[in-house]
């Protein structure tokens, strides 16, 4: 099989890619979209604005190369908590506790998220590219398969359509996590995930 490790050239490369990524991400979520130039995400990465066009066609190009980024991360994550060999309960734990950490731990890339949508859940995924929407699509059909699942071993009642459920604990998540990057001191993102679970638990679960 060939050599799969990278080259100097192909390290200093990506390297050079994630510091524009990264330059783009600050500006973006600082100014937002439409008030940023590929002349200032040089600028701020400390590269010449030709290199930039090396590597992105223009605004466009780059920036949806960082969302995609961001999206692979956030629904990698979301996906390994909701298939850790727990029962239902806890994979919902799982995914409530990991949504909140790396939302938190990429801030910047979750204002300009929501700065993009509006924050509102019927558009949430407006504007998008259809690779982000399948990506999403997929991971809320493995959501609704945790209450699928649920549902069959006895440990939820059957109140709603799996699918629907899921779309409930994803908006009801996205909604606290829109309070905290509000005023984070305020509305802090609950630490307990049974916090937010509980706004569903009263309804699925036997008292």
């Amino acid at each position: 099989m060939p050599d799969k490790k990278c080259s100097r050239r192909e390290r200093e490369k990506l390297r050079q890619r994630q510091d524009m990524l990264s330059a783009a991400l600050e500006l973006f979520s600082e100014k937002g979209y439409h008030n940023i130039s590929m002349h200032e995400i040089a600028a701020r990465a400390e590269f010449a604005v030709g290199t930039i066009y090396k590597f992105f066609k223009n605004k466009e190009d780059l920036y949806k190369a960082l969302v995609l980024e961001q999206s692979d991360k956030f629904h990698d994550t979301l996906t390994q908590a909701i298939e850790a060999p727990d029962d239902e309960i806890e994979k919902l734990r799982n995914y409530v506790r990991a949504k909140g950490e790396v939302f938190r731990a990429n801030a910047s890339m979750i204002r300009l998220y929501f700065a993009e949508t509006r924050g509102a859940s019927f558009n949430i995924m407006a504007g998008l590219d259809s690779e982000i929407r399948e990506q999403y699509d997929i991971f809320l059909q493995k959501l609704a398969m945790v209450f699928e699942e649920g549902i069959k071993n006895k440990r939820f009642k059957k109140i709603s359509d799996p699918y629907y459920l899921a779309i409930a604990i994803e908006s009801i998540t996205n909604a606290f996590l829109f309070l905290w990057l509000q005023a984070p001191e305020r509305h802090p993102y609950p630490e307990n995930p049974d916090v937010i679970l509980d706004i569903l638990f009263k309804e699925l679960m036997d008292s």
